[in-house]
């Protein structure tokens, strides 16, 4: 099988749907696939409209999900064009990186192109995109080998874009993974989720041969954006405990400053407003000043919206943070622990939910999006209504003061990970539907929906 990949980003970037399309990719290739990555050179977010980073090197090496090294690639000097004619891929992804275009007034202008009520344009302007036109340009003259085409992530929709371009001029099948953020489900206006089912959006995921989702009220929202049933797959995702377990905690703990008393209560996340940063802070200091004793450790990039919170937060003495985690930090934050927080308004799934769970951690989640249905009340982790940080703030307090509760829901977890998380099931049913797919095409070609050209 030979596979495009499009994603917004790529590792070293750090991100969940990054860090799912490496690892898919990865075990697609050591499977004899030949795959190529079509991605940006962004390192952060911000990257897509402002010169925060210097970019990834046109020729980097890096360590992906599992161990193997990858070869990242710029589209200049040498495209994806030239490189497909060299032949097969080998043992690991193809990357092609494509820097973003910056110019001033950038969201302004974006804004205001995306006006023009045409689904596809849209696509290419929505303001949070990464727009990189050589990727559209290489898009639509691209000829080497190409069975199938998969997509990732909302709300990226430039690269997607790109994808189906390629798809549909080679007339092969595509295939989206929205990671759709569907928020707190009892407001039915949520901002989170009209964010991610946009009209453009929508168009989108009714564009593909096949939609891949991994909570059943993913695969709801997508029904009811008119995804047909019969092209939408209940894929789920994995955690490989090696990758997150057998840390130190008593060195960990002593970076932190913890006392031999005081329960740790973790977040690993994009630190922001979206992913429940601020409202763990908020709670937080509501358990403090009702007694409750424990230390808050942050881990993760920060994003503005957080600095700002930040440079007013009243209880820094009580909150470690750490920053960006390498792979031996991340193994220690989880071993040093005793609670993972996630009240997040944006998650489609939560893979931190599960390496916590990995290493018996229980789990401390917003009734909202792929957590709130992940996290079992009461039995491997508690919820609080989205938002209430007076309820969330109650289940700090409960988890830092009982070390008895924490160690049942977490073995609870633990015990979940190897019937309903397992990572080989997930990928080996993503390949299975892309090959079932690629077999009907040769026999009567690929179902092409309506108005897609």
């Amino acid at each position: 099988m030979h596979l495009a990949q499009f994603v917004h980003r790529y590792p070293p970037a750090l991100g969940g749907a990054e860090a799912y399309a490496a690892r898919l990719c990865e075990y697609l290739a050591a499977r004899g696939d030949a795959v190529t990555v079509w991605t940006t050179t962004a390192v952060a977010l911000e990257d897509f409209w402002r010169r925060a980073h210097p970019g990834l090197p046109p020729r980097a090496k890096h360590a992906g999900p599992s161990g193997a090294k990858t070869s990242f690639l710029s589209s200049a000097p040498e495209g994806p064009t030239s490189l497909a004619r060299r032949g097969s891929v080998g043992a690991v992804p193809r990357v092609f990186r494509y820097p973003p275009l910056l110019f001033p007034a950038r969201r302004y202008v974006l804004k205001a192109l995306s006006l023009l009520p045409v689904r596809a344009w849209q696509c290419l302007t929505s303001p949070c995109n990464p727009v990189c036109p050589a990727m559209w340009r290489d898009a639509g003259r691209y000829d080497g080998p190409l069975d199938a085409v998969h997509a990732t992530a909302f709300p990226y929709s430039f690269p997607i874009l790109c994808g189906l371009r390629l798809a549909r001029r080679r007339g092969v099948p595509f295939f989206v993974t929205p990671f759709l953020h569907i928020g707190d489900p009892t407001d039915p206006h949520d901002r989170t989720r009209r964010q991610y089912t946009r009209p453009h959006l929508r168009w989108l995921l009714q564009q593909a041969d096949g939609v891949f989702v991994q909570t059943m009220a993913e695969r709801d929202t997508a029904l009811s954006l008119g995804v047909r049933e019969e092209r939408l797959h209940l894929q789920g995702l994995g955690v490989d405990a090696a990758e997150c377990t057998g840390g130190d905690c008593l060195r960990a703990r002593s970076l932190w400053g913890v006392a031999q008393d005081e329960a740790v209560i973790g977040h690993l996340a994009n630190n922001s407003e979206e992913k429940g940063t601020c409202d763990l802070l908020r709670a937080a200091e509501r358990a403090w000043a009702s007694g409750q004793r424990f230390r808050v450790v942050l881990a993760g990039p920060e994003m503005p919206n957080f600095r700002t919170f930040w440079s007013s937060f009243a209880g820094k003495q009580h909150v470690t943070r750490l920053g960006v985690l390498t792979d031996a930090q991340k193994r220690d934050f989880f071993a040093g622990i005793d609670t993972l927080a996630l009240p997040s308004r944006t998650d489609s799934f939560g893979l931190v939910l599960l390496e916590a769970w990995a290493n018996g951690k229980p789990n401390v989640v917003y009734r909202a999006g792929g957590p709130g249905e992940l996290v079992r009340h009461e039995r491997d982790g508690l919820q609080a209504a989205c938002g209430d940080v007076s309820e969330l703030a109650h289940h700090l307090g409960r988890l830092a003061s009982d070390a008895t509760l924490r160690r049942t829901l977490g073995e609870a977890g633990r015990e979940r990970l190897p019937h309903d998380f397992a990572w080989d099931r997930s990928l080996s049913l993503f390949r299975d539907t892309v090959s079932d797919a690629m077999e009907r095409a040769r026999q009567v070609g690929p179902a092409v929906p309506a108005g897609a050209r």
